[in-house]
């Protein structure tokens, strides 16, 4: 079976990294991707082979309304001569819709009940992925067929963090005493269609927490990185290039996050998390919030955050969204090998 991934940001190549090295055992594998923020990068890094196919538009909602059908064509195009068998994706917009062009069955993931792009997503999916806490009702409200939905235990970033157990296991038995904490920061993500809040509004944090921690963030991209480089930020690392999450895991004791998707990996691997999102919090994080993963502080002060870990560094990790991920991972591998009976 030749199976068509298509990588539409650089979450996601965290998200499929196991599951493409278990199937490429099997099966043949086709990677698309769009360079938005480290995708291109992170591809690299990983070692995949893969085709740029398109770009992104921005911010701006009415260029990536423009930008949509000339990517779905660029992807058609390319495709089409590829033959693949089956698609999935996660909050790849085009992907389904492409699959539908090109008459194969398809596969989509999402855990973000306000995107707008799942509305054609959801239409033109076989199967939509969803996880366990999220309504089915606000899904269905963007067009999705109830028959096609399959709830998946736990959170997405459960799906693919479950294997780090053991080195999550080995981190907490090292025990070192009397350093600065090595906070990790991840700026807003100030081009996604969803984000309403602020930009630039960390600087004070950052400032206040840089003589009292190893500070150390994590631009979205070459606009962020520039900012941050700027003098006023001296003795701040700025990384240049993406890590891989196992780097991370390693070398982070305390994560800051204004949204998105690096922000719940950590809390899932249990290391000490605060969102400082500006916008409306997702199903995902209130999920994470009510189960004691991950506070929402989004006036957080470095006084704030440095009481805080305090309170929380010695805290034994719950694997408990670990252990729902494997369970979610073999759920997702067999509906998509199942496709294969479509053939």
């Amino acid at each position: 079976m030749k199976i068509w991934f298509d990588i539409s940001n650089s979450p996601h190549i965290n998200i499929f990294n196991n599951l493409i090295r278990d199937l490429q055992e099997d099966h043949d594998v086709i990677i698309t991707a769009r360079p938005l923020a480290n995708t291109v990068d992170l591809l690299k890094i990983h070692n995949f082979e893969f085709t740029v196919v398109g770009q992104h538009y921005g911010a701006n909602f009415l260029m990536k309304i423009f930008g949509y059908p000339i990517r779905v064509a660029q992807l058609y195009l390319f495709l089409r001569k590829q033959r693949p068998d089956v698609a999935i994706s996660h909050s790849s917009f085009h992907s389904p819709l492409v699959a539908r062009l090109l008459g194969i069955p398809s596969i989509y993931m999402n855990d973000n009940e306000h995107a707008l792009g799942n509305i054609m997503a959801f239409i033109c999916a076989g199967v939509i992925l969803i996880p366990e806490f999220l309504d089915r009702d606000k899904v269905r409200k963007q067009w999705a067929n109830v028959h096609k939905i399959v709830q998946y235990p736990g959170v997405k970033e459960g799906f693919y963090l479950w294997p780090l157990i053991q080195l999550l296991k080995e981190r907490a038995s090292i025990v070192i005493k009397n350093k600065k904490p090595a906070i990790f920061i991840r700026p807003e993500p100030r081009t996604a269609q969803y984000y309403k809040g602020q930009q630039g509004f960390m600087d004070s944090l950052l400032i206040g927490l840089r003589d009292r921690a190893d500070i150390t963030i994590f631009p979205r991209d070459l606009h962020q990185q520039n900012y941050y480089l700027a003098g006023r930020f001296l003795g701040i690392n700025v990384s240049v290039q993406p890590l891989k999450i196992e780097e991370i895991v390693k070398n982070c004791d305390f994560f800051i996050g204004a949204g998105g998707t690096m922000t719940r990996e950590m809390a899932v691997l249990g290391i000490p998390t605060i969102s400082v999102y500006q916008s409306e919090l997702l199903d995902v994080d209130k999920y994470l919030i009510k189960r004691g993963f991950l506070v929402h502080k989004p006036d957080l002060t470095a006084e704030f955050a440095m009481n805080y870990w305090q309170e929380i560094k010695d805290r034994e990790v719950n694997f408990e969204l670990l252990d729902k991920g494997k369970q979610a991972y073999n759920l997702i591998r067999l509906k998509l090998l199942q496709q294969e009976e479509k053939l």
